[in-house]
């Protein structure tokens, strides 16, 4: 996912989707919303990627001093709050200062357009933080406060997107110079979403009581929004269970688990949270079905506090549309993405559902019959079967031992392993910064004040010979849970990349947040390959918010549309496919010292021979060969969120969205895609969860827009298809890519960049063939 920002006029709203690439888009005019949820043959890849990543004490002496200090993480609850109140003021007094000087006969790009982005620009240099801080702080206070002047933010966003005063300026130079070619095109581009971004914001609405009722819809959403995404990070719920309830899951697993104090009524219990270190392997490994059951129920019930958030924000988001002459929401919101119509995304939706659909029955009737060999009983396949049986299936036909090759992928050598192919395909170098050079490069000298927490790892980017050795960026890698962290995998922008005032260039800070287990003296975190390969997208995500390079913050890195956004990071995750590139990335964890080493050996059997360091080829073939087993399950689910998210937008009247349930409608429509039985099939009816509660996604920027993840695929597939294909690490390729396709960030439109890449018009051949559902 990723997090982007939000802040200002037709920019600022969304604080919190600030960064991520969970990626939300607000609807304002510029700034984004700030909180932004694969067969390859061999290729050479050169011994550079064997040997470990460059630490500050290695790095030559051109890469020893960045020409920009990284950001400080010292903010205090009261200080966060007034930095806050002096960003709007000082914004405020901007805008102000503009309206009294320009009249609208003598506005243009040079006078309104301009100041307003530079301060754009400035101010993103804060606000991305102060909003990240909700997200990744052990101080709840801070968290609080993070969330509070969120919500300052998004209210003063709104003010300023609704300005009339401010609005005919800007329509002033829209209408003499939206096709001036003294312009450059990312200035005229600009232009263009400002100016739509204000008339999306209410301002074709006659000033009166409907406009008012517009502003008051936008400030509701956006607490909304922010509540319920605060909601999912604060929650604390689980279950006890006993031992024996838990059969089947690795005691590595298990050994984690908080235990029950003696003498209390959880005595000889264990606590398993809703975290995805907890939750996951309990649904892939448990042998016990009720367990299993049990635990999805509440982990689709476990925020219900967001039901009423959720149905009250579907309300409001459809009054809005109405308001602004839309029929519904879908279309408000699709009509400046690529698709432009939801039209366009339901017959995608709908075509790749009857493709998938037979396939998916298929897939259902062959573990149905591996459950009957468990079992002896198969006449109902269950959502809480799937994990178990697709795993042990896995496990069975194809001989894919997850643990086996999770020893194989320690998470800190994982990481080094894919830093390498980026630097080999994009011509870069990373750079870890140890605790002295931290505090060298630290602005105030104190190493520790350039993160946020201490599980935190450091990099300056830069480029490499080649590229003429600049300085790039700086990577944050926050790999842990922790309670009131980010439960789930994104990237975050703290700091945009853009073109000073004067001509100079500031470059970008990113952040990659993860829960990925903590490592033990005993061994270390081990990642499973579909952690591998979230990792993998995830850091895509953020090479392409590094790399990036825009005039404008507004269009920095992952600010493109949202269904185009994904596909970058998704075209990278062939790599976790490729057989030479998986090598690469593997090291068994008996080799990466000699604590582990003697760890090892203290659990292993007494004739067992140490692994030797890389995968053995019979265990990357087991990968490979099943990339796309039960591929069809996989995607009737990624079509049950898409079609769900279409169908609560595209309302056949406002009163239809009034009388939704929203819950049953989720559920229902899950059994009718996907063809698994929930717990309606023992008796109830559809009302038993609540999932939407818990779907970040549609709260905080993919309303609309979840249809992205598929339709994004179809770009990420003919790229990799036609570029990379024969030769994923082609050097030459990699830095083509880098600069036609990621450094262009939004700053141009999403189809011209393809265009440009591929030498042609996109097409859905590859993305069909993939799936094996082409005609």
């Amino acid at each position: 996912g990723i997090y982007t920002s939000p802040f200002r006029r037709p920019f600022i709203l969304l604080f919190l989707s600030l960064t991520v690439i969970l990626a939300l888009y607000s609807a304002l005019p510029r700034l984004r919303a700030i909180v932004t949820h694969l067969t390859v043959p061999k290729a050479p890849f050169s011994i550079a990627s064997q040997r470990p990543i460059t630490t500050s004490t290695m790095a030559s002496a051109k890469y020893k001093k960045p020409p920009q200090p990284p950001p400080l993480f010292t903010h205090t609850p009261d200080s966060l709050l007034k930095d806050t109140e002096r960003i709007i003021d000082q914004s405020k007094a901007l805008q102000d200062r503009i309206v009294k000087d320009v009249s609208s006969e003598k506005a243009e790009f040079k006078s309104v357009l301009q100041p307003f982005a530079q301060d754009d620009n400035h101010m993103s240099l804060e606000t991305h933080i102060i909003g990240f801080y909700q997200a990744v702080s052990t101080d709840a206070k801070l968290r609080d406060a993070s969330t509070e002047a969120e919500k300052k933010m998004d209210d003063f966003a709104i003010e300023a997107s609704m300005r009339e005063d401010i609005f005919k300026l800007v329509d002033s130079v829209f209408k003499k110079q939206k096709d001036d070619q003294k312009l450059d095109s990312e200035s005229r581009r600009l232009l263009e979403k400002d100016h739509k971004g204000y008339i999306r914001m209410g301002l074709g609405i006659p000033a009166g009581p409907t406009r008012d009722r517009f502003k008051e819809i936008k400030k509701r959403l956006s607490e909304l929004s922010i509540t319920f995404q605060k909601n999912l990070n604060e929650e604390q719920g689980g279950l006890w269970f006993a031992p024996e309830e838990l059969e089947g899951v690795p005691s590595d697993v298990t050994g984690d688990f908080k235990r029950g104090e003696e003498g209390s009524e959880h005595a000889g219990k264990l606590w398993l949270t809703f975290k995805y270190p907890d939750l996951f392997p309990v649904q892939k490994y448990c042998k016990n079905a009720e367990t299993r059951r049990k635990v999805l129920m509440a982990n689709e019930n476990k925020c219900n506090q967001n039901i009423a958030l959720f149905k009250e924000a579907l309300v409001l988001r459809d009054e809005a549309a109405r308001l602004l002459g839309y029929p519904n929401h879908a279309t408000f919101r699709i009509e400046d993405k690529m698709a432009k119509t939801p039209k366009t995304v339901d017959d995608f939706l709908g075509d790749l559902r009857e493709r998938l659909a037979p396939g998916g029955l298929k897939e259902i009737e062959k573990l149905k019959e591996l459950k009957k060999t468990e079992t002896g009983d198969a006449d109902k396949y269950f959502l809480w079967d799937h994990r178990f049986y697709d795993t042990l299936m896995l496990e069975r036909d194809f001989q894919l031992d997850q643990h086996k090759i999770a020893e194989y992928f320690p998470l800190q050598t994982s990481i080094d392993g894919m830093l390498k192919i980026f630097e080999e395909l994009f011509g870069l170098a990373f750079v870890k910064l140890e605790a002295e050079d931290r505090n060298i490069i630290s602005e105030n000298g104190k190493g520790d004040d350039i993160i946020w927490h201490p599980d935190v790892h450091v990099f300056s980017v830069w480029d490499d010979e080649g590229e003429g050795s600049g300085f790039v960026g700086y990577l944050y890698l926050d790999l842990h849970p922790r309670d009131g962290k980010y439960g789930h995998a994104a990237n975050f922008n703290l700091q945009p990349g853009f073109i000073t005032e004067n001509g100079t260039r500031r470059y970008p800070a990113t952040a990659l947040v993860c829960n990925f287990s903590k490592p033990t003296p005993k061994k270390p975190s081990l990642l499973k390959h579909d952690e591998v390969v979230t990792l993998f997208h995830e850091l895509g995500h953020g090479i392409h918010d590094l790399v990036s390079r825009t005039i404008y913050s507004r269009f920095h890195g992952t600010s493109t549309v949202r269904d185009f956004v994904e596909a970058p990071s998704q075209m990278l995750e062939n790599w976790c496919w490729t057989p030479s590139q998986i090598k690469a990335l593997s090291k068994h964890w008996s080799h990466l010292s000699p604590e582990y080493a003697q760890a090892w050996r203290e659990s292993a059997k007494p004739d067992e021979q140490q692994p030797e360091a890389s995968m053995p080829d019979d265990l990357i073939q087991s990968i490979v060969k099943t990339q796309h087993v039960n591929d069809a399950l996989f995607n009737l689910r990624q079509l049950h969120f898409g079609i769900f998210d279409m169908m609560v937008h595209e309302p056949a009247s406002h009163e239809a969205i009034e009388g939704l349930d929203a819950s049953v409608k989720y559920n229902q429509l899950r059994h009718e895609i996907s063809k698994l039985d929930g717990p309606e099939a023992q008796g109830g009816g559809y009302a038993w969860g609540n999932g939407q509660a818990t779907f970040g996604h549609l709260i905080g920027g993919y309303d609309a827009g979840y249809y992205g993840y598929l339709s994004s695929q179809v770009y990420s597939t003919d790229m990799f298809y036609s570029v990379f294909k024969k030769d994923p690490m082609n050097p030459k390729e990699g830095r083509r890519y880098r600069h036609t396709v990621l450094e262009k960030g939004g700053s141009q439109d999403e189809m011209e960049t393809l265009k440009q890449f591929l030498g042609r018009e996109p097409s859905t051949e590859a993305f069909y063939k993939e799936l094996g559902i082409s005609t």
